[in-house]
């Protein structure tokens, strides 16, 4: 009897640890399906998606507002995305007829992560990508020699290259949950973010398997879109960091193949002076043009 009852308890307290991982994450999955009040389904997402010619893509300019992101020796992350995605839009319409571009914004504002692919998602776009600057810098805490900690910014300018993001979960690597913490950190700005993401803190690694559920049904479309952008990329000599899955709260919401382009390190002097250039701008747009003409042929659309 005594051992019927322990084992009665361990499966207890199994069930009971299941319930507290999954239930939560199965609600965070029914809320994100609600979209203007009406529940999708996978399967007719999917279907919404298939066999149709691409009209719209949604280009999301990281950062904004009094939330720089990244900031190098002479600019900041918002600055860059801004240029580069005016400059994005207007070739996308200019080369590829029949498509039409729009921007999650225009000026320098900040918009919250949900707003941003909630744009793309109520403009039924066919493809989502967010544009940003990547950095090696870090800031860590110091004790003085009066006992006191302070700030001070660790600089990593040798570090470089492109590299190209779609939402997912894995086990994350040191220097990978610090892209994925640096990227996600913008939420803690926003009021009732627990509420507005599912509970999802940036700063706590564990919580990041939510997302995991919310983009299976675009996962290989949106590699292939990322590959793409890194192949362009490579083309013209830019160091290739990969395609990665990383779980980014402003992927997460997208109800199409999306990525996240990281297209320098502003930390890289000789880098941010090649985004912030003419030069560098159009080889950048070029890149990522050829790369969209790629998948929408790759796909039929």
């Amino acid at each position: 009897m005594e051992k019927l009852e322990m084992n009665l308890n361990r499966r207890t307290k199994l069930a009971l640890i299941f319930l507290g991982v999954t239930l939560p994450v199965l609600s965070f999955g029914l809320f994100v399906g609600e979209i203007n009040g009406k529940n999708i389904s996978t399967d007719q997402v999917k279907e919404s998606h298939s066999n149709k010619a691409m009209k719209l893509i949604v280009i999301d300019p990281g950062h904004g507002g009094n939330l720089p992101g990244a900031e190098g020796r002479i600019s900041a992350e918002k600055d860059i995305t801004l240029q580069v995605s005016l400059k994005l839009k207007e070739a996308i319409e200019k080369e590829l007829p029949g498509v039409k571009a729009i921007l999650t914004r225009e000026k320098d504002v900040d918009v919250p992560f949900r707003e941003r692919s909630e744009i793309a998602n109520r403009n039924h776009a066919d493809l989502f990508l967010s544009i940003h600057c990547n950095s090696a810098d870090s800031d860590q805490r110091v004790k003085g020699k009066n006992g006191r900690y302070t700030t001070r910014t660790i600089r990593r300018p040798s570090v470089s290259g492109t590299e190209t993001f779609v939402c997912g979960y894995n086990r994350l690597q040191r220097g990978e949950s610090t892209v994925a913490m640096r990227e996600n950190a913008d939420i803690l700005m926003e009021e009732n973010y627990k509420e507005n993401y599912g509970g999802f803190d940036p700063n706590n690694p564990s919580t990041y398997i939510i997302f995991s559920l919310l983009k299976r049904t675009y996962r290989d479309k949106s590699i292939r879109f990322a590959s793409y952008i890194q192949d362009e990329y490579v083309r013209l000599g830019r160091e290739n960091r990969g395609v990665q899955e990383l779980s980014l709260a402003v992927l997460a919401f997208a109800s199409m193949p999306a990525a996240l382009t990281e297209i320098g390190f502003i930390s890289n002097p000789d880098e941010e002076n090649y985004m912030l250039s003419q030069k560098g701008q159009t080889e950048i747009v070029g890149n990522i043009v050829d790369a969209v003409k790629r998948y929408k042929t790759s796909s039929g659309m």
